[in-house]
């Protein structure tokens, strides 16, 4: 006489939560873009493009100004190239200097800009350079 199965083993069930554990997990690491990653990638953005910028400069021999406006933030002086003036995120604005000059000479002096947003309040990046390397980007808390 055979018995009727009813119900699941332990083990079944050990595997199903172990997988609903794991799915749980990889959704919570796609959803973690929070306020702090994207000022990080502002920065990061910030810096390629400063640099773009010092790089048009130097080739072209014209002096270019970077200046924030009230929308985000402007590149003078290079009539070739059309860089972004605004943010990635809402809130977004910059703490420190208002211009950086970005050249022609391949030595510029020491500048830094620190890039911060109003939902992230405490936290800043610097975007810098000592003149001779390129900008870099460091969190700041």
């Amino acid at each position: 006489m055979t018995r009727a199965h009813r119900g699941f083993t332990l083990l079944e069930l050990l595997v199903v939560l172990s997988i609903v554990a794991l799915a749980t997990v990889g959704v919570s690491f796609a959803m973690r873009d929070n306020g702090a990653t994207e000022l990080q990638r502002e920065g990061e953005r910030l810096a390629v493009l400063l640099e773009t910028a010092r790089a048009q400069s130097r080739a072209s021999g014209t002096a270019v100004r970077w200046r924030t406006t009230e929308q985000g933030f402007l590149f003078e002086g290079l009539p070739n190239l059309k860089l972004p003036e605004r943010w990635l995120t809402n809130g977004t604005r910059t703490s420190g200097p208002s211009q950086l000059w970005l050249g022609p000479e391949p030595i510029i002096s020491a500048q830094q800009v620190w890039v911060v947003n109003d939902a992230v309040p405490g936290r800043a990046i610097r975007v810098g350079t000592d003149g001779v390397r390129a900008f870099t980007v460091e969190s700041m808390q």
